[in-house]
This record gives C-alpha cells, sequence and structure tokens, in this order.
C-alpha cells in the first residue's frame, strides 16, 4: 500500500507542531503579597530586612515619629475641643497615625493630597496651620486653607468622590509633562462605592500617576469589613483594573513608609496608578456623635491597643541609637506647645459672614441662589434694625 504525503501529515504526531506561546498570566505583577508587609514586630523589634521594600532613611523615620507624637497630641485636643462645644464634629485618627503621617512623608510638597474628613492629623502633618485644618469642622468655612498653594484638596466628606478629583488632577499634571503624584485617602467602606471603582479605573486606563491609599481600620462607621467585601483583602480590588496592590501593616511605621515610597515611585515613573491597603484601627468612636460601644467590644480595642504605632516605633529607634529620654521628651513638650498654641486659638471667637455662604457655589450665581443671598441679606439687615431699635 502507497502512502500519500496526505497520510503522512495526518499520521504527524500532534508533539511536532510549534508549541503554542505561553499566555501570560493577567495577575503577574498585579496582585499583593498574602500577608501584609511588616519590617517591624508589634513590640518594635525589626525583621529581617527585605529587598522588596527596603528600609527607609533613620533620619526619615525619626522625623516621622516626631510628627506622629505631634499629631497624636493634636488629635487629643481636638478631641477636647468637640466636646467643649468649639468643634461641631471631629472624626478621630487615634491609632492611625503611621498611616496618616507615613503618607505625607512619601511624598513632596509640590505633590498633591485628597484627604477624607479624617485626615485632619495628615494634614497638620503637611505643615497645614491646624486652625485652617479645623475650620471645616468648625463649620466656619468650606475650606480653611488655600488648596492650590498647598497642593491639598479641601477635607471630603462624601465617599470616595475624591477617588475621581486625583485621577483627574493627576491626569492633568502628567498631561502637560509635570511628575506630580496624586494621593487619595480611602477608608475600607469608600472601597463599597461607585466612585472608588470609576476612579481607579479612569487611572488605570489613562496611566494617571495617583497612590490610592486605603486605610482598612475594620469599620465604616459601624459595619463591619465581613459586611463590605468578599475579597481575601481590600488590595485584591487592584487586580480586575490592571492596578498593582499591596497590603501593609498600617501600625507598622517602617514598613508604612517603605510600602509607600515605592508606591509612589511607581505612579511618578509613568507606570500608572497603584493601590495600597493599610490594615489599621481606629481607637476612637467614628466621630464625637457615635457610640463604638453598640458594634466592637472593649477587648478588641485593647488588643489594638498593644499594636500601637507610635511606641512601636520608638521602641525601634530607642535600639538603633537614635532617639534617648532627651530627645522623647523634647518632642513631648513641642506636642503640648502645639496643643496650647491650637487651644488658645480655638478659643478665641471667629468672626464669620452669613453672606460667605453663598461664595463659591457657583463661578456664576445662578437666579435663586442671588434670590436666597437677597432674602439673608434683608434678613441680617432686619436684625441689625431690631437690635438698634432695642
Amino acid at each position: 500500500m502507497t502512502t500519500t504525503p496526505q497520510a503522512v501529515r495526518r499520521a504527524s504526531p500532534r508533539t511536532r507542531r510549534p508549541a503554542t506561546p505561553a499566555v501570560p498570566d493577567p495577575s503577574d505583577g498585579l496582585l499583593p503579597r498574602t500577608e501584609p508587609v511588616r519590617l517591624l514586630d508589634p513590640d518594635g523589634t525589626p525583621l529581617p530586612p527585605r529587598d522588596d521594600y527596603p528600609e527607609p532613611p533613620v533620619e526619615a523615620l525619626r522625623e516621622m515619629y516626631r510628627r506622629m507624637v505631634v499629631g497624636r497630641r493634636f488629635d487629643i485636643q481636638a478631641t477636647a475641643l468637640t466636646k467643649q462645644g468649639r468643634l461641631a464634629v471631629y472624626p478621630s485618627s487615634r491609632g492611625q497615625e503611621a498611616c496618616q503621617v507615613g503618607a505625607v512623608l512619601a511624598l513632596r510638597d509640590t505633590d498633591w493630597v485628597f484627604p477624607t474628613y479624617r485626615e485632619s492629623m495628615a494634614l497638620t502633618a503637611r505643615g497645614i496651620d491646624p486652625v485652617e485644618v479645623l475650620t471645616l469642622l468648625r463649620g466656619d468655612w468650606h475650606c480653611g486653607y488655600d488648596p492650590a498653594q498647598r497642593h491639598t484638596a479641601p477635607q471630603c466628606t462624601p465617599l470616595a468622590t475624591q477617588c475621581v478629583h486625583a485621577a483627574g488632577l493627576a491626569y492633568g499634571e502628567s498631561y502637560q509633562g509635570r511628575d506630580t503624584v496624586a494621593l487619595a485617602f480611602i477608608g475600607d467602606g469608600a472601597t463599597s462605592e461607585g466612585d472608588f471603582h470609576e476612579g481607579v479605573n479612569f487611572a488605570a486606563v489613562f496611566k494617571a500617576p495617583v497612590v490610592y491609599f486605603v486605610q482598612n481600620n475594620k469599620y465604616a462607621i459601624s459595619v463591619p469589613l465581613s459586611r463590605q467585601t468578599a475579597a481575601p483583602s481590600l488590595a485584591y480590588k487592584g487586580v480586575g483594573y490592571g492596578v498593582p496592590s499591596e497590603q501593609v501593616d498600617g501600625n507598622d511605621p517602617v514598613a508604612v513608609l517603605a510600602v509607600l515610597n515605592r508606591a509612589v515611585e511607581h505612579a511618578r515613573s509613568g507606570k500608572g496608578p497603584f493601590l495600597v491597603e493599610a490594615h489599621t484601627y481606629r481607637m476612637e468612636p467614628h466621630t464625637n456623635a457615635d457610640d463604638a460601644t453598640r458594634y466592637r467590644d472593649a477587648e478588641e480595642v485593647e488588643a489594638w491597643r498593644d499594636r500601637d504605632p507610635v511606641a512601636r516605633l520608638e521602641t525601634y529607634l530607642r535600639a538603633r541609637g537614635v532617639l534617648d529620654d532627651a530627645a522623647v521628651a523634647a518632642i513631648a513638650d513641642e506636642a503640648e506647645a502645639y496643643a496650647a498654641e491650637l487651644r488658645d486659638r480655638m478659643n478665641a471667637q471667629p468672626t464669620v459672614d452669613p453672606l460667605s455662604l453663598f461664595e463659591h457655589v457657583y463661578a456664576e450665581p445662578t437666579p435663586q441662589l442671588v434670590e436666597q443671598r437677597e432674602q439673608v441679606r434683608a434678613e441680617l439687615a432686619a436684625a441689625r434694625d431690631e437690635e438698634g431699635d432695642a
């Protein structure tokens, strides 16, 4: 029987065909570590060094400690001012000092920050006047500082809207050839909002240099994390948009700064956005209007108190010989002086103009806004006339 060429081809083993090129794993380089990055044990003992996250310079860590101590004292003072009626509301960030300060230290002054209502400590660590920071929470003005001058957006109360703003500004800066990075602070609850997903998706598509920094403090007001997501961690939300992500122990100041340094460099180098989830804990209630005992117990809070980021960094820096009793005392005195000045300035009654409510609502006031403004103006004039008659 004669074998035809066609029969030979049909009989050729499939293994002789050229191998199909391997399809790249779409998650390669995108997925976070399965365990949060940690460089210090909870007691401040250093862990073995890592090539992927080198330890920041010790001078930067000492400055981080100083700002964390001052920031905590500011936070305690602001909470007291709320109880005294000087602030309408105050969302404490006590327990999250490493995240608040580490994010600021990872940025240049020319980079932009997009804060939430809980980032008062971060803004003071950025060098913004504390009275200007608290102006919004006192109800005096829409924003107490100049956002353009400070490269800091107004504190954002609606959840996750700043994610879109950060993406837009970062894209605009990149489009104009500047290497500006925008960092958006986000709470764990905000990752359930549509604006978070829209902002991350836009930033990924257009390679906007944004760092999305999620402070996972375990509760969205009273809603626990288990009722918000079924993902292994919030950091995994980045992979769906092609955004590299990482998770870090948010109470380890050394690790927080190391991870954020890398995230900022990734964004600045033109590689697009980066998502960081910091595992931390809010020690105080959501705000002064919240009763945290209704949804968490004292044992849980106490367990996190043992992971205090300030004490953790102090122990480490003392062991390195960078801090001693005199230095710790000097920083504590600085923090007390900072709080005392804030207290004195906040106790002064501010001068407010009710008509300022209508400024900066629109570039050109709408007819309805003009009508409302004139109604208020008339009411103020009538009140002054009544006082004069009295």
